[in-house]
């Protein structure tokens, strides 16, 4: 990791950064924020979800609000956050603190950055469970730029990460304005309240005159999968979607296809996807065009159903899908057409379904275009990474440092300078 820039110096890793050790021995009382190699996504640097102290048992490492968190477990996968709280992570997870005179978050995308991985993947230790090695990492020769760079280099990448986390606190937003929408017209039954109303044995309530009681397995068509054999996956080609890629979308260990496949099987960024087996979930998908994998529904409305409807309507009921699934487990829980065919809903006319469709459609647009935008973001920070790291080009920063004006219109308030540009 060498540069010929100016002002920058060549040092080893550990003179820039230390191993943090601090244990921690989970009990019933110190509940604390929990973060495993499970709830890191692979290539993002993003944070799935968060767990609990009180859920595990063997000892953990304690982090401060904006450690390093690198996963050392197959380190390939790039598991690397730095969270904006304090708590408790796996040991399998590295806990690295800048030392004096090196910015926190210059060291933290260096860590992340595609060539520190390899470099930790190269050297790991193990063949089957590889896991990072400290000792030979501190001892990498980094190039170090001076510290107002670090810090101008950290503020331009950091800024892609604060909008991509701002999409998705918007998307949490928009998804509890869409069930809220949700359980108005479809539960409560809240603009009806002054008509009249008739009792349903299906669903042992009161619903609105004139809506009738369906289910949701004849609300769309519950398209499954392609079912893939070992001698089907390719060097090249589209990218096979299973549950793996749901949760983590689309990376290096994604299986590829290119044979023939029917048009049912393939996915488009904005299909309403169900996995209904070993973990259950909807999802809307926004990983481009991709070939699906058996084990999760494509759905499909019918009728008067639209996708927005759908969507956030699934939405809704996943969790008793759950709860099916869960006491039906021995080896892999899942559901049966039976349990859709058995789920009841009341669907109003169609009038009142364009209505509410109206209401949910623009959420179900911004969700989607959100998650797109937030693709574009990780692409445009990670082909950017490694030249700031480098000093292949350097960053003036003018003004505001926040890049981004609002979530519609994308606006860098800074200037690339090409290495043989500069003076």
């Amino acid at each position: 990791m060498e540069s010929e820039n100016i002002g920058w110096q060549k040092q080893k890793l550990g003179d820039c950064a230390e191993l943090v050790r601090d244990h921690f021995k989970p009990n019933e009382i110190d509940m604390l924020p929990y973060i495993g190699l499970e709830h890191i996504q692979q290539q993002t640097l993003r944070l799935l979800s968060v767990g609990k102290s009180t859920d595990v048992v063997s000892g953990k490492y304690i982090f401060k609000s904006r450690d390093i968190l690198f996963g050392k477990l197959r380190p390939y996968f790039r598991k690397v956050v730095r969270p904006k709280f304090e708590g408790v992570c796996s040991t399998d997870i590295f806990v690295i603190r800048s030392k004096n005179g090196i910015d926190q978050g210059f060291l933290y995308y260096l860590m992340a950055s595609e060539e520190m991985v390899a470099i930790a993947s190269k050297a790991s230790e193990g063949t089957k469970m590889p896991r990072a090695s400290w000792n030979y990492l501190q001892n990498v020769d980094i190039s170090l730029p001076p510290l107002p760079d670090q810090r101008r280099i950290a503020s331009i990448l950091s800024a892609f990460d604060d909008k991509i986390e701002l999409n998705n606190q918007m998307n949490r937003t928009l998804e509890e304005i869409a069930s809220a929408i949700f359980k108005s017209w479809f539960v409560d039954f809240e603009p009806f309240q002054d008509g009249e109303f008739e009792y349903s044995e299906e669903l042992d309530k009161e619903i609105p005159n004139g809506w009738v009681v369906k289910s949701v397995y004849s609300l769309a068509d519950y398209i499954n999968g392609m079912a893939f054999k070992m001698s089907d996956f390719a060097e090249e080609g589209l990218p096979i979607i299973k549950i793996a890629e749901l949760n983590n979308g689309i990376t290096d260990n994604t299986k590829l296809y290119n044979g023939e496949y029917k048009e049912k099987y393939f996915l488009r960024n904005g299909d309403v996807l169900f996995s209904w087996s070993a973990s259950l979930g909807i999802y809307l998908w926004d990983g481009g065009d991709a070939i699906l994998n058996q084990h999760i529904f494509n759905v499909k409305p019918k009728g008067t159903m639209t996708k927005p409807i759908l969507y956030f309507l699934l939405k809704e009921i996943v969790n008793e899908f759950i709860q099916i699934a869960a006491f039906r487990a021995t080896t892999m829980g899942h559901i049966k057409k039976s349990h859709l065919q058995e789920k009841k809903i009341a669907i109003p006319d169609d009038d009142t379904m364009k209505t509410i469709n109206d209401l949910l459609e623009p959420v179900f647009k911004q969700i989607l275009a959100n998650k797109l935008e937030n693709h574009s973001l990780v692409e445009i920070r990670d082909s950017l990474l490694p030249k700031l790291l480098s000093g292949e080009i350097r960053v003036n920063l003018s003004g505001n440092n926040n890049m981004f004006k609002d979530s519609s219109s994308e606006r860098a308030c800074f200037r690339m300078i090409p290495i043989n540009e500069r003076a």
